[in-house]
């Protein structure tokens, strides 16, 4: 029985979406760098309340957070086979990184960018993605709160384009 029960878990797991959270550098930070910019919230926390939005969404969600950039690049070749949407933060490396780029242009499902902060109303240098042009949506300057609306947003994005699978 209680392998039954598990096989059912299991598959109920797996019709699941799944969203791939990716976290740059410096993001580990969180609630102690800056906390008049960035929050007091720990990145602990953010990842725990993606993870329970995304349940609430249909969605189970992973998280994960390198202060390096091959590391990041590895984690986004895994969202090629294995998620249903990315939502990424790059952070430093948004202004600065042709290799997230290229990663991202591998991927053929939704790609979300999140900031913390408004990048468009900071020092000139921080006004200017790498990615933005190559990312389905943008949410920018909601503080953490910024992540669950992304994951809503993805929960939405796949909901419509399932939608128009079935009717196709």
């Amino acid at each position: 029985m209680a392998n039954e029960g598990k096989k059912m878990g299991d598959q109920r797991a797996e019709k699941l979406g799944k969203i791939l959270v990716i976290h740059g550098p410096n993001l580990d930070m969180l609630g102690q760098r800056e906390t008049s910019l960035y929050g007091t919230s720990t990145l602990k926390e953010i990842d725990e309340e993606i993870k329970s939005t995304a349940v609430e969404c249909g969605f189970n969600a992973d998280t994960f957070q390198s202060n390096h950039e091959g590391d990041l690049v590895e984690k986004i070749r895994e969202a090629i086979d294995g998620y249903d949407v990315l939502i990424i933060n790059p952070a430093a490396y948004t202004h600065t990184s042709v290799a997230l780029r290229d990663a991202l242009l591998m991927l053929d499902i939704p790609i979300i960018e999140v900031h913390l902060s408004n990048i468009y109303q900071r020092e000139s240098f921080r006004k200017q993605s790498m990615i933005a042009d190559v990312t389905t949506a943008q949410i920018v300057g909601f503080g953490k709160d910024g992540y669950p609306m992304a994951v809503r947003a993805a929960a939405d994005m796949i909901g419509k384009a399932q939608s128009a699978k079935r009717q196709a």
